[in-house]
C-alpha cells in the first residue's frame, strides 16, 4: 500500500514522481512520439489513456454561452438572458492592461514556451517537494484554456463537469494534446482572447468583458492598470478573493499581481507602486439576467418567447437540441411585441386589480392578419417573490407555454363562434326563436362528428334573468347574450359544423386536448381555452375570416450574425368575408346597447363579447376593431376557483362581477393606450337583416319553430337531466346557479 503522510496526501517522493512522470510524458509527447502501449506505464485503468493515438487530433472548441438579447418590435430591448452571462469581444476590445496581468499572473513564459512549459513543470517541481506540498502548479495559460473548454462544453451537468476536472493521469494526456494542437492551429494572440472571453471571473461573470462590465460597469478595453490586475488575480479563486465580499483579501491579490506585473517587466516598480497605493473602487452593476427584468410588465412575454424556442420544431428535432440553442445564447431576437401596446395592456391590467387581490387578471393582443402578439400584461408582477405576490404562471397561454393546467371556461365569448357556423350554413342572422328564460332541449337532437346523438334525456339551460323570455334574432341574442337562443340555434347549425369552425378559428384548449364534440354546452363556453387563443380567434372575424396563428418571433440572428430561421404565421380562411363582416356588424350592438357598453370605443369602429361564467368564477371581454384584437380575462389564478359575488377589487366593491362590468373596462383602458388616434379604420359596411323587417314580434316563433332542425315544432321538451353547473361552466349556461344560471355576461347589471 503506497505511503502516505499523516494528512492523507502523497509523500514528498511520490510528488516528485508523480510530476516526473508529468514530465517524461510532456516530453514525449513535444516530440510526437507514440507512447509504447498504454498497460506497459499502468495507464490502461478507467479515466487514463486507453491508447493515446485514439484521441482525436483536432480540439473541437465549442461556441461560448453567451448573453441573449430580446427585443421588441422596433428594436428596444426588453430583456437579457443567459445560462452564462458572457458578450465575446476581440483582443483589441481588451485592455493592455487586462492582457499583461493575466499573462503576468497565470503564466508570465506564455510568450517564450509552446504548449507544454517544461521549465515550468520542473521548477513546480522542485517547490512543491521541497514544501511537501504543491504550493505551485505547472499549467501553461494553454492547458488552462483546453481545460476549461471541457468545463464549458459539460454545461450545467455536474457529471460532465466532474469528468472535465478529474485528476487523472488521462485526462492530463488529453489536456496535453489537444494545448499543442490549439498553439499549432490557432497561435498565441488568439489563444490570449479566447482564454479572456472563456474564463470564470465570480459573480455570474464569464469572460473579462461581462466581468468589467460586473464590477466596475465598464468596457473591458477601458479597464485601468489597477482594475485588470483585480480581475486577472480573481481567476484563480473568484469566490476566495471576492472583492464584494472581502475586500481585504481582493486588495492583497490585486496586489500580488501588481508585483508580478513588475517583476516580469509588464510595468514599472513605480507604477506597480501607484496603483497598489490605490484602493480598489468598485461600481458594481447587479446582474441583469432573465425575464424577471423585462421592461413595462414584457415578463409574460418574455418568457413566451423562451418557451416557443424550448418547444418549437423549427429550433431544434428535439428538446436536447433546442435546449442547446437557448442555453447557448448569443442569440438577438427581434419579437412583435409593440412597446405601446406592451404599456398600455400593463396598465390595463393593473388598472381595476391589484396584485394582492384574490383574483387576477390577463390582457393580450394579437394583429389581424398577422397574427402578430403585440402584449402580454397581468395584473400580478412577474417573479418568484410570493410575498410580493410574483408569479411566473403566464394566465394568457396554454399550460405547455407556462400557463394553467387547463386554461378558462370562456362563457358566452364563444357564441359568436356558433353564430358564424349558423351563418356558413346559410341560416339567416334574422332567424329567431322564442322561448321562456328556461328550456330544455333534447340531447339526441344534438349529434357529434360521428353522426351519432350526444346523449339520451335533456340539456336543461336558462338565461341570465327572468326577464330574458320572448323572440329573438340573432343580433338581439348576441347582445343580450340569450343562452336559449343559441342553444336552439346550434341545434340548427349543427353541433359538428359548430366544433368544427372553432377549430378553424383556432380555438384551442388550455391543456392542448382537442375540442370535444360530445356536449352542446361548448356554444355556452363550457370549454376551457386562454386569454390568447381568444384574442386570435377574435382577430379572424377582424380580418374578415382568415385566422392566423399567433407568433411572438419576427427574426433571431446568432451569436456571428448569421439568420436563423423562425416559424411564420399560418393564415387561413375560417369562413367567407361576408360571415365575418356579418359577425363584426352584429358585435357592435354588443358594444352600443347590448351586454358591453361599458367596453365601447366612442372614436371607432370597434366589436366584442361579454363573457361570465358558472358561480362567475370567470370573466371575460373579447373584441376587436379592424387592426387590433383584444382579449381580457378575469378570476382566480391558483387553488379554488372564487365565485366573484360581495367582493372587493382592486379598492371597489362589486355585488356580482360581470364581463362588461369589469373585463370591458379594462379592454377599453388597454385598447385606448394601445391604438393610435389618427388610425381608424372601419369594419367592412353590410346590411344585416333582422327579424322585424321579416315581420317577426318578439313573443311570436322562429322561422322553423321552436324545434329547430329536426323539424319537431312547437313547445319545448320538458323533464330530464340537469347538467351539472360545473359541467357546463359556459357563461349563462345550465344549472341552478345564484343570480341566473352563469352570470349572463349582463354588463348592464354590473356596477
Amino acid at each position: 500500500m503506497p505511503k502516505k503522510r499523516s494528512g492523507g496526501g502523497l509523500t514528498t517522493t511520490q510528488q516528485a514522481a508523480k510530476f516526473l512522470g508529468v514530465a517524461a510524458l510532456s516530453g514525449a509527447v513535444l516530440a510526437g512520439i507514440a507512447l509504447p502501449a498504454a498497460g506497459a506505464l499502468g495507464l490502461a485503468a478507467k479515466g487514463t489513456v486507453e491508447g493515446f493515438d485514439e484521441i482525436p487530433s483536432n480540439l473541437k472548441t465549442p461556441p461560448l454561452s453567451q448573453r441573449t438579447t430580446i427585443l421588441d418590435s422596433e428594436g428596444g430591448a426588453i430583456a437579457t438572458v443567459y445560462s452564462r452571462d458572457r458578450t465575446v469581444v476581440p483582443l483589441t476590445d481588451i485592455s493592455p492592461y487586462m492582457q499583461d496581468a493575466i499573462v503576468a499572473i497565470e503564466d508570465s513564459r506564455f510568450y517564450e514556451h509552446g504548449a507544454v512549459d517544461l521549465k515550468g513543470i520542473l521548477r513546480a517541481m522542485n517547490r512543491n517537494v521541497q514544501e511537501g506540498g504543491a504550493a505551485q502548479g505547472a499549467s501553461t495559460l494553454t492547458q488552462q484554456y483546453v481545460k476549461n473548454v471541457f468545463v464549458e462544453e459539460a454545461g450545467d451537468d455536474p457529471d460532465k463537469v466532474a469528468e472535465a476536472t478529474q485528476q487523472t493521469m488521462g485526462r492530463k494526456v488529453r489536456e496535453l494534446k489537444y494545448a499543442i494542437q490549439v498553439e499549432e492551429e490557432l497561435g498565441k494572440k488568439k489563444i490570449l482572447e479566447n482564454y479572456l472571453n472563456i474564463t470564470f471571473f465570480g459573480q455570474q461573470a464569464y469572460g473579462v468583458e461581462a466581468a468589467s462590465q460586473r464590477y466596475f460597469s465598464k468596457h473591458a478595453k477601458d479597464l485601468k492598470l489597477e482594475e485588470a490586475a483585480m480581475l486577472a488575480g480573481l481567476v484563480q479563486s473568484p469566490t476566495r478573493y471576492d472583492p464584494v465580499n472581502d475586500s481585504e483579501e481582493a486588495t492583497k491579490r490585486r496586489n500580488t499581481v501588481l508585483t508580478r506585473m513588475a517583476a516580469v517587466g509588464s510595468i514599472s516598480r513605480a507604477e506597480a507602486d501607484k496603483a497598489i497605493a490605490t484602493p480598489i473602487k468598485l461600481n458594481v452593476s447587479k446582474p441583469n439576467n432573465g425575464c424577471i427584468t423585462a421592461v413595462s410588465g414584457a415578463g409574460f412575454f418574455c418568457d413566451y418567447v423562451r418557451k416557443t424556442i424550448l418547444t418549437d420544431p423549427a429550433f431544434g428535432k428535439t428538446d436536447e437540441e433546442r435546449a442547446k440553442l437557448w442555453n447557448l445564447g448569443g442569440l438577438t431576437i427581434r419579437t412583435t411585441l409593440s412597446p405601446r401596446a406592451q404599456k398600455a395592456a400593463d396598465e390595463a391590467a393593473t388598472s381595476k386589480v391589484n396584485k394582492d387581490d384574490k383574483i387576477a387578471a390577463s390582457v393580450v393582443q394579437v394583429q389581424p392578419g398577422t397574427g402578430k402578439i403585440l402584449s402580454m400584461g397581468q395584473s400580478r408582477p412577474y417573479g418568484l417573490d410570493q410575498k410580493q405576490h410574483e408569479t411566473v404562471l403566464n394566465l394568457a397561454v396554454s399550460s405547455k407555454m407556462g400557463g394553467s393546467t387547463y386554461g378558462f371556461q370562456v362563457g358566452s365569448t364563444f357564441k359568436p363562434i356558433t353564430a358564424a357556423a349558423a351563418l356558413e350554413k346559410g341560416i339567416d342572422p334574422a332567424q329567431s326563436y322564442s322561448s321562456d328564460w328556461k328550456i330544455s332541449m333534447p340531447m339526441d337532437s344534438y349529434r357529434n362528428c360521428a353522426g351519432a346523438p350526444t346523449g339520451s334525456g335533456t340539456w336543461d339551460l336558462q338565461n341570465e334573468l327572468e326577464s330574458e323570455k320572448g323572440s329573438f334574432d340573432m343580433t338581439s341574442a348576441l347582445g343580450k347574450s340569450i343562452n336559449t337562443y343559441f342553444a336552439k340555434l346550434e341545434q340548427r347549425a349543427g353541433l359538428c359544423e359548430t366544433v368544427t369552425m372553432a377549430k378553424k378559428l383556432g380555438y384551442e384548449r388550455g391543456d392542448g386536448k382537442p375540442v370535444s364534440d360530445n356536449h352542446p354546452s361548448i356554444t355556452l363556453g363550457g370549454t376551457e381555452s386562454t386569454p390568447l387563443g381568444m384574442a386570435a380567434t377574435y382577430a379572424a372575424f377582424a380580418n374578415r375570416g382568415t385566422f392566423c396563428t399567433p407568433i411572438a418571433i419576427e427574426a433571431i440572428k446568432d451569436a456571428n450574425g448569421k439568420k436563423v430561421a423562425v416559424p411564420k404565421s399560418s393564415c387561413s380562411p375560417a369562413m367567407s368575408e361576408k360571415t365575418a363582416d356579418t359577425i363584426s356588424q352584429m358585435l357592435k350592438g354588443v358594444v352600443e346597447d347590448g351586454t358591453g357598453t361599458l367596453a365601447g370605443l366612442t372614436d371607432r369602429d370597434n366589436a366584442g363579447k361579454t363573457g361570465t361564467t358558472n358561480d362567475r368564477v370567470d370573466a371575460w371581454f373579447v373584441g376587436y376593431t379592424p387592426n387590433l384584437s383584444t382579449a381580457v380575462w378575469v378570476g382566480a389564478d391558483v387553488g379554488k376557483k372564487v365565485p366573484m359575488y360581495d367582493i372587493t377589487i382592486g379598492g371597489q366593491y362589486y355585488d356580482k362581477v360581470c364581463g362588461g362590468c369589469l373585463p370591458g373596462p379594462i379592454w377599453k383602458t388597454a385598447m385606448t393606450g394601445a391604438l393610435d388616434a389618427s388610425e381608424t379604420p372601419s369594419f367592412n359596411p353590410v346590411s344585416v337583416p333582422r327579424a322585424k323587417d321579416k315581420g317577426q314580434d318578439k313573443g311570436r316563433g322562429g322561422d322553423n319553430g321552436d324545434g329547430g332542425d329536426d323539424g319537431r315544432p312547437g313547445a319545448d321538451p320538458a323533464g330530464g337531466i340537469t347538467i351539472p353547473p360545473g359541467f357546463i361552466g359556459g357563461n349563462d349556461g345550465g344549472g341552478n346557479n345564484r343570480g341566473g344560471n352563469n352570470g349572463g355576461h349582463n354588463g348592464r347589471n354590473g356596477p
